[in-house]
């Protein structure tokens, strides 16, 4: 699978996702704080290996080529 998410959109998930991660620890409570958890870590996980499964079924890329 090719890279389909550009430097801006991986440091927007990342940023996010840390952001979303830190708020489920520090306030979230029950089912919330678990969903939190889960986005910010798929999140993080696109961000690092600049794929999105979701922007592929969609034919979204932000790389710029």
């Amino acid at each position: 699978m090719e890279q389909n998410v550009g430097q801006t959109d991986r440091i927007i998930r990342a940023v996010i996702g840390v952001v979303l991660i830190i708020l489920a620890f520090a306030s979230f409570v029950g089912w919330v704080k678990w969903v939190a958890i889960i986005i910010g870590l798929v999140l993080l996980v696109t961000a690092a290996v600049s794929r999105c499964p979701i922007w592929r079924v969609f034919g979204i890329k932000t790389t710029g080529r």
